[in-house]
C-alpha cells in the first residue's frame, strides 16, 4: 500500500490546484473553505474491543509471568486457582503433554541393555518404558557416542532447553521404585477381531478367551482333556514364549495363518499377568511372589538367548562368509534351494533368490504377445 500524504505537502499543493483558468477549476477555491483547507490528514485510531482489552490486560497481569520459564518446570498456562498441570490449553482437556525421558533414565536404558546384558523386554519391566522405545534409545546413544568419538558437536543446548521446558521421568534413586514412564502393555487391535460373528455356546459349555481366539481364526475346538489343562488363558504364556512354534496353523498353503491366541499371551510383557495372579493369591508373601517372578524372568531370558543362539547357527551354516584380501566388503554366499516353498509356483515369488537380479517380466521379454488375446465372460 502506497504511504498516505502528509497534511504539510497537500497545503502547499493546494494553491496550484486552485489556480487553473478554466471554469470548473475557478470553483475549488468556493468549495474549500478556510475551515476545510486547514482541516488535518489523520487516521482515526482503532476501537478497542471488550476482548482485546481484555487481552492486553492478561498481558501485563498474568501473562507477563509466562515471558521468563522457571527451569526445570513446564511453561504452560495456569488454571484459575494458580494451579498447573500437562494440558497446556485449557479449553483442551484432550491434549495432555507426555513426558520425555531425563537424561540420566536414558543413559540408565543403554548401560543395562548394552553393558549390563539385559533383555530388552526385563529392562522394559523394570524401568516401565515400551520395548520400542528402548530400542530407539540404544540406537541413539549409540550414535551419539559415535559423534563424540569422531569429533564432531552434538546439539546439546537444544536438548538442554528443551528438557528444562517438558516435563521429564527422572531415574528413580537406588533403592527406590521407579516411576512408570508410560503403559508398557498396550495391545494393538488384531485385524481377525474385526469381523462380527455369531457363534452360538451352550449354557452347559465353558467358553474362554482361548475359544473365542479359535473362533475368531476359523480354528476347530480344543479337546475337553486339552481345554480341562488350561485354568486361565496366561497359562499358555510361558509355553508360547520358550516354545513359539508350538502355535497351531490352520489354513493350506498361502492361506495358512496362526490360531488368534487370547490378549494374556499376545501382550508384550505375559509374565507381568502371572506377577499379579501372584500377588493377589498370596498378599502377605512378597518374597515369594517376587522369587517366582524373577525365577519366571530367568527362565524366558534364557529360552530367549537359546533360540537367538539356534537361529544364528541354523543362518552360518547355510551361509558361507567370504572376504577377499584387501577389499573392505564380505559377501555373503547362501545356497539357493529351488523348491515350491522357496521360489513359488511359477518360480516367481517375492522372496525367490535372483527375483531382483535381472529376471525379467513376461512384459518385458521378446517374442511374447503383450495384447490380450481373448476375453473370458
Amino acid at each position: 500500500m502506497a504511504p498516505r500524504i502528509q497534511s504539510r505537502s497537500v497545503s502547499t499543493l493546494l494553491p496550484y490546484l486552485t489556480s487553473s483558468s478554466t471554469s470548473k477549476s475557478s470553483s475549488i477555491p468556493s468549495l474549500c473553505s478556510s475551515s476545510q483547507s486547514s482541516r488535518q490528514f489523520s487516521v482515526s485510531a482503532a476501537q478497542q474491543t471488550k476482548l482485546r482489552r481484555q487481552m492486553f490486560e492478561w498481558l501485563a497481569t498474568q501473562g507477563s509471568g509466562l515471558k521468563h520459564h522457571v527451569p526445570g518446570e513446564t511453561n504452560y498456562l495456569k488454571w484459575a486457582d494458580g494451579t498447573q498441570n500437562n494440558r497446556p490449553f485449557p479449553n483442551n482437556p484432550n491434549f495432555v503433554s507426555e513426558s520425555i525421558l531425563s537424561e540420566e533414565l536414558r543413559n540408565e536404558v543403554y548401560v543395562r541393555v548394552i553393558e549390563k546384558k539385559k533383555s530388552p523386554r526385563a529392562v522394559s519391566v523394570e524401568l516401565g518404558i515400551d520395548m520400542n522405545r528402548i530400542a530407539a534409545v540404544v540406537r541413539l546413544v549409540e550414535l551419539e557416542r559415535r559423534q563424540r568419538e569422531k569429533g564432531k558437536s552434538l546439539a546439546l543446548p537444544y536438548a538442554r532447553a528443551v528438557h528444562e521446558m517438558v516435563p521429564t521421568t527422572p531415574l528413580a534413586p537406588a533403592g527406590e521404585r521407579q516411576t512408570y514412564h508410560e503403559p508398557i502393555n498396550d495391545l494393538p487391535v488384531h485385524p481377525a477381531t474385526g469381523a462380527q460373528i455369531f457363534y452360538p455356546v451352550p449354557e452347559s459349555r465353558s467358553f474362554t478367551r482361548v475359544d473365542a481366539g479359535r473362533v475368531f481364526s476359523g480354528a476347530p475346538a480344543l479337546e475337553k482333556d486339552v481345554s480341562d489343562k488350561i485354568t486361565h488363558p496366561s497359562d499358555l504364556a510361558e509355553n508360547l514364549i520358550q516354545r513359539p512354534g508350538a502355535i497351531e496353523w490352520v489354513g493350506k498353503g498361502d492361506n495358512a495363518r496362526q490360531v488368534l491366541q487370547p490378549a494374556d499371551v499376545r501382550i508384550p510383557h505375559p509374565q507381568l499377568v502371572q506377577l499379579a495372579r501372584d500377588r493377589a493369591a498370596h498378599p502377605e508373601e512378597r518374597r515369594t511372589v517376587a522369587y517366582r517372578h524373577a525365577e519366571r524372568l530367568e527362565r524366558q531370558e534364557k529360552a530367549e538367548k537359546q533360540r537367538l543362539q539356534r537361529s544364528q547357527q541354523r543362518r552360518a551354516m547355510n551361509e558361507e562368509t567370504v572376504k577377499p584380501q584387501g577389499s573392505r566388503f564380505s559377501f555373503r554366499i547362501k545356497d539357493a534351494v529351488v523348491t515350491k516353498e522357496s521360489v513359488g509356483k511359477d518360480g516367481r515369488a517375492p522372496w525367490a533368490p535372483g527375483r531382483r537380479y535381472g529376471v525379467p517380466t513376461n512384459d518385458r521379454k521378446r517374442g511374447t504377445v503383450k495384447i490380450p488375446t481373448r476375453v473370458e465372460i
